[in-house]
């Protein structure tokens, strides 16, 4: 996959992540700009980031919990997973809302 390809999964990933947000009725803000996507829990102001790496083809997210970095496994259904642990990114990022704004939040992306 070239640069191009990487950030238009990336957009309609993010842009899937915006709109879960919204039809949740989470108290969670996000702002996406130069390639990251932060959310803001309202109810205690902390963070979640996602940010994109072209060049290593990997998501980054930064959370209370730590940092973790992602890449697409899978040969036909891909999926965005842990590179340590193999864990779903969408799995991550629920846990993440759950934890820092008591808001469940089910992504349904690969």
């Amino acid at each position: 996959m070239n640069e191009a390809e990487f950030n238009q999964i990336v957009d309609d990933l993010m842009f899937s992540i915006e709109e879960t947000i919204d039809d949740s009725g989470a108290d969670i803000d996000y702002e996406n700009s130069g390639g990251m996507l932060t959310l803001t829990c309202d109810v205690n102001g902390s963070q979640i980031i996602l940010s994109r790496q072209p060049s290593m083809r990997e998501i980054w997210l930064a959370a209370q919990s730590g940092g973790f970095h992602f890449t697409l496994q899978g040969k036909e259904q891909k999926s965005w997973c842990n590179t340590v642990t193999g864990e779903l990114l969408s799995v991550m990022l629920s846990s993440a809302c759950l934890a820092q704004s008591s808001e469940t939040v089910h992504f349904d992306f690969t």
